[in-house]
This record gives C-alpha cells, structure tokens and sequence, in this order.
C-alpha cells in the first residue's frame, strides 16, 4: 500500500473503488493513481500534497498532517507555529492561523496574553524575562520572584486575556 496520511481532522490514503479518476486539490490534473491521499476532505497527489511552511510532501516525511485556516502542515510546523495544542498558553484559547504570537521556549501566547504574571505588563520582542515555573516574569519581578518577595499567581487554570 502507497503512503498514508491522515490529518487532524480527516483524512487517509483512500482506495479508487470507482475507477473514476479524481482532480487533485493541489493541482487540478486527474490523479490516476489507484490509491488516493484525501486531506481536508479533498484529494491529492503525493506531490501535491506538501507542507504550507517547509514544502515538504507530507505523503513521504510520516503518516500525519495538520489543517488550520485552510493551511496544511507537518507536525514540527504545526508545533513550531502553534505550539503542541494551538492555543495560548496563557489564556487558552485557539490561535488563529494569522495572527502573530510570541514563543517562551515550547509555549505559544497571543501577544496580548504575553505578559508578566506578576505585574501583567506587557513583554515585547527584545524585553528580558525569565521563566520561573512555567510563569512569564518579567526582569524587574524576576529578581523579587528568585528571593520570595513576590509571589507567584496560584493559578489552577488559565489566565484571562
């Protein structure tokens, strides 16, 4: 059997139980093949069908692809983009695909969520802050934080944008 490749939410190879060639959703020629990939509920060819990001042909790099906002991703794309759920880690809620973020190691936040969990200032790119259980501080709680002075926020769920 061909490559398999499903996505996060549809998809594999498909056998052309018909006959009836299908149009490829990637270039539009017929796909003449007798096994299909079927992403995003539309068929491609194993050439077509390849990472928005880094062109790769998801049919040949593994057996999984990512859809959000109508574009299709590998898995270290979709991480690399979104993080490992596609939403903010600070607030929780989805990121949509166009939308710029800020990254803290593995962890994705909206830039309006991107801030310090202390003082909740806002923290742009170039602004020094640390990480201190998994919580943004910024670099002037950051010191008070290290020495108790200032607490962390006890937060069992997310916080509120």
């Amino acid at each position: 059997m061909g490559p398999s490749v499903t996505s996060s939410q549809n998809g594999a190879v498909t056998v052309n139980q018909s006959g009836i060639p299908k149009s490829c959703a990637g270039c539009g020629a017929r796909i003449h093949d007798r096994f299909l990939l079927l992403a995003m509920d539309r068929y491609w060819h194993t050439g077509c069908l390849k990472c928005s990001c880094c062109q790769a042909q998801l049919g040949e790099i593994g057996t999984t692809c990512f859809t959000k906002a109508g574009m299709i991703l590998c898995r270290n794309d979709y991480i690399r983009l979104f993080g490992s759920s596609g939403s903010c880690c600070g607030c929780g809620q989805p990121i949509p695909a166009s939308e710029l973020v800020m990254r803290a190691q593995t962890k994705v936040y909206h830039l309006k969520c991107f801030t310090c969990c202390t003082c909740h200032i806002p923290l742009n790119t170039g602004d020094k802050y640390g990480l201190i259980q998994g919580s943004l501080v910024c670099e002037q709680d950051f010191p008070k934080v290290l020495k108790g002075m200032t607490s962390l926020p006890n937060r069992t769920s997310h916080k509120v944008c």
